[in-house]
């Protein structure tokens, strides 16, 4: 980017902050919405690449089911970013009256254990509500972002999640002995993994296709003591639901490490797999995930 475009972004991405934040709750969800659907008839590269994956979780559907499921995909995208911009205003009571769950005690069980406890979930729903929602019960989170352009903006989503009491990591930093370290003290690590931002990713089966992975979830399980589980993230019309599942089996005496890596990290792409068939549209992913050369980054 260039030092222009930095700065159109971070002042549109700054103003747009400092609005939603006033605005009722209705109306800020009405203005996301419409944008939504400004975004559907552009038919950019974002709305194309959440068409094509959306193809590959519901292959037989119609072409006409295919196009509500990317409206209601792009929906789920714009409520993630206006509930994101609002979040850190929230009181701690309405953090709890907009969350359900099932199967939470598997995290807090993990989180209790003195082991720690690894978190993996993909791209759904709003997973800082979720974070939030934990550091409001008094179970601090340590997650993971990956570093944007421009710089300024990146440091101040940070500071926004940081304010709401959670840990992240630049992933550039190379984050692995800090989390190790983290889950060595008992704590709960969240790592988003639907999508590899490396070019160590584990190559899986997933919907009938061949996608990447992140190891990083796997190596952290081999590495510590700690649980392992999934959560998906659903929109519901009041906030969101969390669905855990777990643990998955983690063989630490296994001759052969990067078998084991690869077996744990596909039993994560098969749980996803499950919970994105049940609520696709909650998963709002706008970027490469599948192996598939025809359709550019």
């Amino acid at each position: 980017m260039s030092w222009f475009t930095d700065w159109i972004t971070y002042f549109s991405y700054s103003l747009m902050w400092r609005i939603v934040r006033i605005l009722p709750e209705k109306t800020a969800y009405a203005l996301f919405s419409w944008g939504s659907r400004r975004s559907y008839k552009r038919n950019g590269r974002r709305v194309q690449r959440l068409r094509s994956n959306y193809r590959k979780v519901k292959p037989n559907i119609s072409e006409p089911e295919l196009e509500e499921m990317v409206k209601a995909g792009l929906e789920s995208a714009m409520r993630y970013w206006c509930d994101t911009f609002r979040i850190s205003d929230w009181s701690k009571q309405h953090v709890f009256e907009t969350v359900t769950t099932t199967n939470e005690h598997l995290l807090v069980t993990g989180a209790s254990s003195g082991d720690g406890v690894i978190v993996a979930l993909p791209h759904a729903g709003n997973w800082d509500h979720g974070g939030l929602y934990f550091c409001a019960k008094g179970i601090p989170v340590y997650t993971v972002a990956e570093h944007l352009k421009p710089e300024r903006l990146f440091k101040k989503f940070l500071e926004h999640r940081n304010r709401m009491g959670m840990t992240v990591l630049d992933l550039d930093g190379g984050v692995m002995p800090q989390l190790r370290n983290f889950l060595n003290q008992g704590r709960l690590v969240a790592l988003v993994a639907d999508r590899d931002l490396s070019k160590s990713g584990i190559e899986v089966d997933f919907f009938g296709s061949k996608a990447k992975m992140p190891p990083g979830p796997a190596l952290l399980a081999l590495d510590t003591k700690a649980s392992l589980i999934t959560v998906y993230v659903s929109f519901r019309e009041n906030g969101i639901h969390m669905t855990f599942s777990g643990p998955i089996p983690v063989n630490r005496s296994a001759p052969d490490k990067s078998i084991e890596v690869e077996r744990i990290t596909q039993s994560l792409a098969g749980a996803f797999e499950r919970d994105i068939s049940e609520d696709p549209t909650s998963w709002h992913m706008q970027q490469r995930v599948f192996i598939d050369p025809k359709v550019s980054k």
